[in-house]
């Protein structure tokens, strides 16, 4: 990793001005993936754990920088307080030996925005990939779970789906966690949380665990710890994950850089094959499921089916051993569930053989740190004290014309720079 790569990115002005200001209490610490194997990378820049630490120098103006402060996991766990060490050593104890209580307290820990809790969740989650890890290379360095990525516009019926598609594979004897993340509302800031209720046979099995989650603002259809949620959910023995999203649209892409395969749900009579066509989230699929195929809706199911199947021709090719496939089924009827579930297993059998698998989840590592990266750089920003001094006033200056948001934009920065 590298600070041209920093420089590339999609805020690349903004973090090139960052990196430009003495930063006097701000550190930027990232684990070396090759290290990791297949796991995930935990990089936070502030409060952050890890086994790994690597020294960047930085050329800004003729001036040399070190951004990374030697941190260790043994140094941070000292810091916790006897109460605090047994509550971690408590969660991760119970987590691995499969207890969902334990998993799920340790879910809610992680979704905390309280800074301690943050730096729990933090040793927690460094204990638990520590753990990922040698369950990794015990599986002979293969992946401990199948993760899958469920999305489709209200009424697809992805909750039916996955109550019949999740005892199927239950009863086959396989461990199974849904991920179901609800909207937030923009107003009151709640979140209804009601795909558990819809899901009543499935969340009574034990070989399940069903999490509903808030997106709390987060774009692209998952919440802000999806990717930490996911690690728990396999260091539970859970060796199938279901992420359902919110919706389906061209910010979906977000949950596409956290699983193995996704999965596109449409229910019949959703619009023409240009609806899916339109560069939005059908690019992505990996299988395209056409729900409710039963009753009156077969002959419009098979219809659009065979739409789709001409769509996807017209896509770019994504991978050299997969083609997206297009197919009908009913959760009411189970028709066509199971040939669905065999159709997951050879994709994941193809990529696994090819080696895409383990390349794109590589590529996914990236993807999380350099979005936590996003995140806490733009946090420190917007928290820094002479910057929060100079909001309300160029605020007022954009509202009233004097001045445009883009030179606004650059009156911040220059003030942040110069502000330290």
């Amino acid at each position: 990793m590298n600070i041209p790569m920093l420089l590339q990115h999609s805020h690349r002005r903004f973090l090139k001005g960052l990196l430009r200001t003495p930063f006097r209490r701000y550190h930027f610490i990232f684990h070396s993936s090759t290290h990791l194997g297949s796991g995930i990378p935990c990089a936070r820049p502030f409060n952050s754990l890890g086994l790994h630490c690597t020294k960047w120098m930085l050329l800004s103006n003729g001036l040399k920088r070190k951004l990374c402060v030697q941190t260790t996991l043994k140094e941070h766990t000292e810091e916790l307080s006897d109460k605090e060490q047994r509550f971690v050593d408590k969660l991760y104890t119970g987590l691995i030996q499969g207890h969902r209580a334990c998993l799920a307290e340790a879910i809610t820990l992680i979704e905390s925005t309280h800074k301690r809790k943050k730096e729990l969740a933090q040793v927690l989650l460094q204990k638990v990939l520590v753990y990922h890890r040698e369950q990794e290379q015990i599986n002979k360095g293969k992946p401990l779970a199948f993760r899958v990525g469920l999305s489709g516009p209200p009424g697809a019926g992805k909750s039916t789906f996955i109550e019949y598609f999740g005892k199927m594979l239950t009863e086959r004897g396989h461990k199974l966690s849904v991920l179901a993340v609800d909207p937030s509302s923009c107003t009151s800031g709640g979140s209804l949380l009601g795909d558990k209720t819809r899901m009543t046979e499935l969340s009574r099995d034990m070989n399940a665990y069903i999490r509903p989650s808030p997106t709390s603002g987060t774009l692209g259809g998952v919440t802000r710890t999806t990717n930490e949620a996911i690690l728990l959910c396999e260091g539970g023995g859970y060796d199938i994950i279901l992420i359902e999203t919110v919706g389906v649209g061209q910010s979906e892409f977000a949950v596409a850089d956290m699983v193995d395969m996704f999965v596109l749900l449409l229910p019949p009579a959703g619009g023409d094959e240009l609806q899916g066509i339109k560069r939005g989230i059908i690019e992505m699929a990996d299988l395209v499921a056409i729900t409710k195929s039963d009753g009156d809706l077969i002959v419009p199911a098979r219809r659009i089916q065979a739409e789709y199947v001409s769509a996807l021709k017209l896509l770019r090719k994504r991978s050299e051993v997969w083609r997206p496939k297009v197919i009908r089924i009913s959760a009411r009827s189970g028709e066509g569930i199971t040939e669905m579930w065999d159709k997951m297993r050879e994709f994941q059998d193809l990529m696994l053989a090819s080696g895409e698998l383990m390349a794109k989840r590589q590529r996914q590592q990236k993807v999380w740190m350099w979005n936590l990266i996003q995140e806490s750089v733009l946090e420190h920003f917007r928290t820094h004290p002479t910057v929060q001094e100079q909001i309300p006033v160029l605020e007022k200056k954009v509202l009233s014309g004097a001045l445009s948001p883009g030179l606004a934009a650059d009156v911040l920065l220059k003030t942040f720079k110069s502000g330290g």
